[in-house]
């Protein structure tokens, strides 16, 4: 059995992790790490695992960690991962992070946009974007993953075959998305309070919400180019799910077959990413639950642009099973061990 550390095992997206894991035939979480709730039984904090997990909470000191474990996941704010990771702990264990410590090649960019120092940039360099479908290959022999973002995630995905295929402009991408509240963390903050977010929906971050950069630099590997966008953020009273529309001009005249030949080129082999029959739009609902990611596109002919549409799980394909599916890459396991149920209804 592969043995599972968890940094930040009390967030959502940490406990998310907890859940997959407790389902999987071939890992076993050892550590649930937890700066607020050491020494407290982990049943106590998240009830649905009463008479499954017996554990108590410890605390998150990864160089005692990197001894017990063959993984560590760090499902932790912004700078914590960094500030932990070393040399001796990258030779005893691969690290999953589901922080954007490592996403981002270009520490400046990421001191910018985050506005923190970067503690450990020498790692920058080695770590792998995680996002399965694009860098599997990249997955396979690496230290340290750089687990995606749930935003980053759908973009992506969304937009990466016409990007790739050099279908679309790259500099006329306008990508509108909206995100349930558990992607805001589980911390307490008065905008994410009920009263706050129900019967509700703003924009958010609007010209600086910190996904911008990740979309901006993985889209421009894809193109060959840089690649520059408008990303808006909406928060939308539900608790679960991304839903993206993307925006791009057309190079040349497409036909329906040509566009959908090109996400089957990169997606018809990929189980969690799901190409929708003809003007079937994705849905949060359908995914909820769920590794999967839905995909479709619409072409408007009297502007010549392309509608690109996408929806997740923001805690488990943008996350959580995000981060359980690089584990399994890693180890080489079966890539859906653990992550095969079907999206929840209602």
């Amino acid at each position: 059995m592969i043995k599972v550390g968890i940094i930040g095992s009390t967030g959502y997206a940490g406990a998310e992790i907890v859940r997959l894991i407790t389902q999987h035939k071939e890992a076993e979480v050892v550590w649930y790490g937890s700066r607020s709730y050491i020494d407290k039984k982990y049943a106590d904090v998240f009830a649905n695992m009463f008479q499954i997990v017996d554990a108590k909470c410890l605390d998150d000191n990864m160089d005692e960690l990197a001894e017990a474990v063959d993984v560590i996941f760090t499902a932790t704010p912004q700078g914590l991962c960094g500030s932990l990771v070393n040399e001796e702990i990258l030779k005893k264990v691969k690290i999953v992070d589901l922080s954007a410590d490592f996403r981002i090649k270009d520490v400046n960019v990421y001191e910018k946009w985050y506005g923190i120092e970067h503690k450990s940039p020498q790692f920058i360099e080695e770590a792998v974007y995680g996002l399965c479908e694009i860098n599997r290959d990249k997955v396979k022999g690496a230290r340290l993953i750089a687990n995606p973002g749930c935003y980053t995630t759908c973009s992506i995905l969304t937009i990466y075959p016409l990007v790739k295929e050099g279908l679309i402009d790259p500099k006329s991408i306008i990508v509108d998305a909206k995100s349930g509240t558990s992607g805001a963390g589980r911390g307490a903050k008065v905008p994410n309070l009920f009263c706050e977010v129900n019967e509700n929906i703003k924009a958010y971050g609007v010209t600086t919400h910190r996904h911008t950069p990740e979309i901006e630099e993985q889209l421009g590997y894809a193109a060959g180019e840089e690649v520059v966008i408008n990303f808006t953020p909406h928060l939308v009273p539900m608790q679960r799910g991304i839903l993206v529309t993307a925006y791009a001009n057309l190079k040349e005249k497409v036909t329906y077959e040509q566009v959908k030949a090109c996400y089957d080129k990169y997606y018809k082999d990929e189980q969690f990413v799901r190409v929708l029959e003809k003007d079937v739009c994705p849905e949060t609902r359908w995914v909820e639950g769920s590794n999967y990611v839905d995909v479709n596109f619409k072409i408007d002919e009297r502007t010549g642009r392309i509608i690109m549409m996408g929806a997740l799980d923001n805690l488990i394909k943008g996350a959580a099973g995000q981060a359980v599916q690089n584990m399994n890459i890693l180890f080489g396991l079966a890539e859906n061990e653990g992550l095969n149920q079907i999206p929840m209804f209602p």
